[in-house]
């Protein structure tokens, strides 16, 4: 039971960093597509969304297969600020 749950952290953790470039490359692709309005502008904004795709599926799962991406989320929302405030109090 504890392995499943290991697993689903980490496959939640491996979404939300491929979901950063993602969210990038669709925000880039609207604004290409309403600049240009028509097929070509939404082939472009398109390809720019799974270029963001691609790019959050390689970087999610190096982090998976070099540090783990449960570790890689703690170390990102950790905030050594104010922890190094309370341990000198």
């Amino acid at each position: 039971m504890m392995r499943i749950l290991e697993i689903f952290v980490e496959i939640l953790s491996w979404l939300r960093i491929m979901a950063s470039p993602l969210i990038i490359g669709v925000g880039v692709g609207i604004l290409v597509y309403d600049n240009n309005p028509n097929n070509t502008g939404m082939a472009i904004g398109i390809i720019i969304s799974l270029i963001g795709l691609l790019v959050g599926i390689i970087g999610a799962t190096k982090v998976w297969r070099k540090t783990g991406t449960s570790n890689f989320m703690s170390r990102v929302n950790s905030t050594p600020e104010l922890t190094n405030k309370v341990n000198t109090k």
